[in-house]
């Protein structure tokens, strides 16, 4: 075989998708299934761990404020050599998420605030009608120095 004609195997790409319901016992699941699946991959702990956090405050927001009755979420984890992303998909694209300053006080509205501490990018990607997906990515490979 000639080396310089030899045809290079595309990057491994790891997958999982799944259905939970948009209920507190859903978005635990959510958090359980992915740190399994993550495990099950060999990413290293320090990414498993980010990642956990990540899909937590996540699910718990879609199970919160993207909850429809009769309606689930899904959560959707794809890996490549270099990227983690992480994908909420809820049905309420009608309410996008607002990083807020919560009070002093306040029990909750800190979720978003650690998604962006925790993740190296995040967003919301709107669609199809009438959902929304919200996402954080994580990288794989250490940054180099410049």
């Amino acid at each position: 075989m000639n080396p310089e004609n030899a045809t290079q195997p595309l990057a491994s790409v790891r997958q999982f998708s799944v259905l939970l319901s948009s209920t507190p016992r859903g978005a635990h699941l959510a958090r359980f299934l992915a740190t399994e699946w993550l495990r099950t991959w060999g990413l290293p702990p320090g990414v498993i761990d980010t990642a956990e956090h990540l899909v937590a405050e996540l699910a718990a927001n879609a199970a919160t404020h993207g909850r429809l009755p009769g309606r689930d979420f899904r959560l959707a984890l794809h890996a490549t050599t270099d990227v983690l992303r992480i994908e909420v998909t809820d049905t309420r694209g009608d309410d996008l998420p607002r990083r807020r300053p919560p009070s002093p006080d306040a029990t909750s509205g800190r979720g978003l605030i650690l998604v962006e501490a925790f993740a190296d990018r995040w967003g919301v990607a709107l669609g199809p009608v009438p959902r929304k997906t919200v996402w954080a990515e994580v990288d794989l490979l250490p940054v180099k120095a410049r």
